[in-house]
């Protein structure tokens, strides 16, 4: 029988109060629009969270006791050593109905499309690259079987870079479930509603917000409209954390407040499932005959969570000159090399242009680091044209990038008035490694290879004043 129990803080929900609604839901399509509606939430990024889905399910003044209560199992899971200062410790202690042990043995698991870095099948060329969006596919196809690799850095096995991934899905997970040991998982949606089922709680993401899940914890994937893409971001490296404001002080760019948390809800279910984690680069499977998904109770601060990007507060200039778009970063990953990251996770949201004598796009420029974009929804000012929602760009170190000769000259003869860039979200994955394509994004259809053809009319000018 598949029951879910929607309880939170010890309060009964309505799904749980009236049994009609439990025993009608449709073990296949547990995502439903209904089983949304009322997911809550926690406040506060990297808070030492707690939340039991049972009134008395979760110990008091002490992590593990010798008997549990309800009867269950207590579990740690740490994202951290447990010897990393407390200020970047994190972990996370569940009590749940069965300790993560009680599964099957793991056998190897055919996923070909994903790629784990570090690229070593292709030699990284210096070019710079574009991509048009990744199609839905026609057969049935989960969000484990649909993700596909387009770059990577780093090394998974030496815990630092990171895999970008796409996703095309038309297919909840049913009686599946994942998790990566490799990294950790930024969800960035371009289309489609989503329901992350975790080990935690529940997370209803829509186009516009972003979730992450740590390394290690599992999750389901459901979808709540019929299809779904986007893009992931794996990081091997140091868990996202939130950058510092400098001169900026006490308020802006990405607020605290804003990141929410699940709260517990748990799965009692006792059928055959399969558990999938990706391991050394490689996916596993393993059998089980019950939901992974059975914490009642959870406390710590190793836990998923989502943020709105609408609630990003944009700093920017307001007298002259186009401002690093480092001022646009919501989440860092941190390298052994202060200010200098891992990853950044920048966006470009809708926001007042009111510089004045100031070419408003982005710079020509080259850059030490190396950027990967993607596009959201709207138009990307520097690239209205073959850069759109769903596609990717790569430029990494040192290859010149910048705007295209149409956008150069509009914006060279522009009125300067304030302008408000509404309904566009672009983002940037940026880091100090080389970004690696892999083989299939350097063959597919979807590569442009013509995209160096965007500079193309671009005019000798020298003397022209």
């Amino acid at each position: 029988m598949y029951i879910i129990y929607l309880l939170t803080h010890g309060q009964i929900s309505e799904d749980f109060a009236n049994p009609q609604k439990i025993s009608s839901m449709d073990a296949s399509r547990p995502s439903t629009r209904q089983s949304i509606k009322d997911i809550k939430y926690q406040h506060g990024f990297d808070n030492e969270h707690e939340s039991e889905a049972i009134a008395g399910a979760l110990p008091i003044g002490q992590f593990s006791p010798q008997k549990a209560p309800l009867g269950l199992y207590t579990e740690q899971l740490s994202s951290t050593a447990f010897t990393v200062p407390r200020a970047h410790n994190r972990r996370c202690w569940f009590y749940r109905i069965r300790p993560s042990v009680v599964q099957g043995d793991y056998t190897p698991y055919t996923q070909a499309s994903v790629t784990t870095g570090p690229v070593t099948d292709i030699i990284t060329p210096p070019n710079m690259l574009r991509w048009d969006p990744i199609a839905i596919p026609n057969k049935p196809t989960d969000f484990i079987d649909g993700l596909n690799t387009i770059a990577t850095n780093g090394n998974a096995m030496g815990q630092y870079g990171m895999g970008i991934h796409l996703y095309a899905i038309n297919q909840c997970m049913q009686n599946r479930y994942f998790y990566c040991a490799d990294g950790e998982y930024l969800f960035i949606p371009e289309q489609g509603e989503l329901l992350l089922r975790t080990e935690c709680g529940r997370l209803h993401l829509q186009v516009g917000e972003i979730a992450v899940i740590p390394r290690g914890i599992k999750f389901a994937v459901d979808l709540l409209d019929e299809t779904a893409r986007g893009y992931v971001c794996e990081n091997y490296g140091t868990p996202f954390v939130l950058p510092e404001r400098g001169p900026v002080g006490a308020n802006g760019y990405a607020n605290d407040r804003d990141f929410i948390y699940p709260c517990a809800s748990y799965e009692d279910i006792d059928q055959e499932m399969e558990l999938l984690c990706k391991f050394a680069g490689h996916f596993y499977r393993a059998s089980l005959d019950h939901s992974p998904l059975d914490v009642v109770a959870w406390t710590g601060n190793s836990a998923p969570y989502k943020y709105d990007l609408a609630r990003f507060n944009v700093m920017g200039s307001v007298s002259f000159d186009h401002p690093d778009p480092s001022i646009y970063t919501v989440l860092s990953s941190p390298s052994a090399t202060e200010g200098v990251a891992n990853i950044d996770f920048v966006i470009f949201p809708p926001r007042w242009m009111v510089a004045e004598n100031t070419f408003r796009p982005p710079w020509y420029h080259r850059n030490v680091m190396s950027e990967y974009m993607g596009l959201i929804k709207g138009q990307y000012d520097a690239k209205p044209d073959g850069f759109v929602p769903g596609g990717s760009s790569l430029h990494n170190s040192m290859s010149p990038h910048g705007p295209e000769a149409a956008v150069f000259e509009k914006a060279s003869q522009a009125e300067l008035v304030p302008d408000h860039n509404q309904g566009s979200i672009a983002f940037m994955l940026e880091s100090r490694y080389i970004i690696q394509p892999t083989q299939w994004a350097m063959d597919t259809p979807l590569r442009q290879t013509n995209y160096i053809d965007c500079w193309k009319d671009i005019k000798k000018q020298f003397g022209s004043d």
